[in-house]
């Protein structure tokens, strides 16, 4: 039987990763909310064969669309869900379990990793794992928050004990190096915004020394070199954006000194 458990999820265009996603928690949970901001393709077909409340809403921002989508629901637990994630079968265990085990009774919350298919390959060291994540939670408890200037970098706050589950949150995030780029190209800007508007200045030492940190931290201390050459590419990747955040903040810092 189905748990008092919502999953709320956002969605715009996501015909290809929906039908992965909703499969993998099938009949897990009394209702399936998704809050759609005007998809074009077949998201809305994809959600009707799995017996979904699709409901439209112009695009809030991350964190006001998802705490929209937190607001419809109706059951106490809530499990947050993005279309390119799935269960995989152990943490769709772990989650029944939870709802039988008495953790309902002792926890507010549960942490689960999250799992990246990457040039064909699951990447299971460096920054991206295990990359844990509040997704499982009681309804009146959690809200998303995050920076008005920033519209990625949302997180999930729970009042309350937690606690963390076994298996992994499989997440599809990256089809490509080029869709990777394209990404994090835009996260320099939102980078570059978000230290603005908390009045954070450039410095030169962040810009020249935090790129090599985050190799050394991804690479070597957290061991990306297990992950063969993408492990290589993930740390080189990170280090080479963390320097084109702090680039686009110095260039922020210089328009903004220039006359009108």
């Amino acid at each position: 039987m189905p748990h008092p458990l919502s999953i709320a999820i956002i969605s715009k265009n996501e015909e290809a990763n929906l039908r992965r996603c909703l499969a993998s928690a099938v009949d897990l949970a009394q209702e399936i909310i998704i809050v759609d901001s005007g998809s074009t393709d077949g998201t809305q077909a994809v959600a009707e064969e799995f017996g979904a409340r699709f409901v439209s809403q112009a695009w809030l921002g991350f964190t006001d669309q998802k705490n929209l989508c937190n607001s419809l629901c109706t059951q106490p637990w809530i499990l947050a869900l993005d279309c390119d994630e799935e269960l995989s079968p152990e943490l769709r265990r772990s989650i029944e379990s939870f709802f039988t085990d008495g953790s309902t009774e002792k926890y507010e919350a549960a942490w689960m990793a999250r799992r990246v298919w990457f040039l064909g390959r699951w990447i299971r060291h460096g920054d991206w794992y295990p990359d844990k994540k509040v997704r499982l939670f009681r309804r009146d408890k959690g809200r998303w928050e995050g920076h008005a200037s920033s519209q990625v970098h949302e997180r999930l706050v729970v009042d309350g004990p937690h606690t963390t589950l076994e298996g992994d949150l499989y997440h599809y995030s990256f089809t490509s190096m080029g869709h990777y780029l394209d990404k994090h190209v835009g996260y320099t800007d939102v980078f570059a915004e978000h230290e603005q508007a908390e009045g954070r200045g450039w410095s030169l030492v962040h810009a020249l020394f935090r790129p090599w940190w985050r190799f050394m931290r991804a690479y070597v201390l957290r061991r990306g070199f297990m992950d063969g050459f993408p492990g290589l590419w993930i740390a080189m990747s990170t280090a080479y954006f963390t320097f084109m955040r702090y680039s686009r903040a110095y260039e922020v810092k210089v328009r903004s000194n220039q006359p009108r």
